[in-house]
């Protein structure tokens, strides 16, 4: 029998392994011209473009990749994600955990699992519909383009891949270009 005047607490569900993992199709390429590329991608842009300095950390892991990345302003997000290593659209899962203390996650993630390598890099992003294109300028690397279409639950890969297609006649990104590795492999 429930008591008078009693509280009751509803504790939402534990998150599915669906609820947690977001998926996009990627490709990253050299710049070409990236002076001409970022004109077209700011006529492409649904708003102004976003400027980031990044400082990737990546750990030693079994499968995947792991990485922190840190902010300027202090703040942090944790990535795992794996994606096969091809030079044409490929599909990326990922789980993203958000962190207000990204120098004392790396310590423990430091102690724990080892660095493999620090990607630092700057990054301008545009938003193209569902679609962020990066500008990266990576240190030791060099100028990249990179396009992350984030599929929406439900979204087929085809799909993904497509919409990557498309855009990359439209920023005039040559197949030729395309890179297979992730940063992290390329300072290797």
């Amino acid at each position: 029998m429930v008591e008078p005047n009693s509280v009751f607490v509803v504790i939402p569900p534990h998150p599915t392994r669906r609820d947690i993992i977001a998926s996009n199709v990627e490709i990253k390429s050299r710049c070409r011209d990236c002076a001409r590329q970022t004109s077209l991608a700011e006529e492409l842009a649904d708003d102004i473009p976003q400027q980031l300095q990044q400082e990737d950390t990546f750990f030693c892991v079994p499968t995947g990749r792991l990485k922190l990345r840190e902010f300027t302003d202090g703040s942090g997000e944790l990535i795992q994600y794996e994606r096969a290593d091809a030079g044409e659209p490929t599909e990326s899962q990922y789980v993203l955990a958000p962190t207000d203390d990204p120098l004392a996650m790396k310590a423990a993630l430091t102690n724990a699992l080892g660095v493999r390598a620090v990607v630092r890099k700057q990054r301008t992003v545009y938003l193209v519909g569902q679609t962020r294109v990066h500008f990266d300028c990576v240190e030791n690397l060099g100028e990249f383009i990179e396009l992350e279409v984030v599929l929406a639950p439900g979204q087929s890969f085809a799909e993904g891949a497509e919409i990557a297609a498309d855009l990359m006649k439209q920023l005039e990104i040559d197949e030729r270009d395309l890179v297979e590795s992730a940063y992290v492999d390329l300072l290797e």
